[in-house]
């Protein structure tokens, strides 16, 4: 089962999933939003490895990390809690809040209307 992964992690994750190779903590802190110290960096690995969403190994002096989770399976994990929790599973009223609170762009419904229109 996988599990929700905290804002500060998840930014890590999101570097790690967008690379699509092995990375570093230093190819990590390069592209981060904010400025952490490396050992922050480092302890957040940790924390990932710890539970299960990246492995590592040391090539030379540093450690190479990978991902075990694939993106795709997480964020279709949390979209669906996400769904529950605040929208009591309805599509209805997400892509409603979203609507009346001008988050959808015209471009955006119109890809809603073709995928709808393709799932039937």
């Amino acid at each position: 089962m996988i599990k929700k992964i905290p804002d500060s992690e998840l930014e890590i994750m999101m570097i790690i999933w967008d690379a699509n190779e092995k990375v570093t903590s230093d190819y990590i802190m390069e592209r981060l939003d904010r400025t952490w110290v490396k050992s922050t960096v480092l302890n957040f690995l940790s924390r990932l490895a710890d539970r299960g969403f990246v492995k590592y190994h040391k090539e030379g002096r540093m450690n190479v990390y990978q991902p075990l989770v694939k993106k795709e399976d997480y964020l279709q994990k949390e979209s669906k809690s996400f769904l529950k929790k605040m929208h009591h599973n309805s599509l209805t009223s997400l892509v409603a809040s979203l609507y009346d609170g001008d988050s959808i762009s015209k471009e955006d419904l119109k890809k809603l209307k073709r995928f709808i229109e393709e799932a039937k």
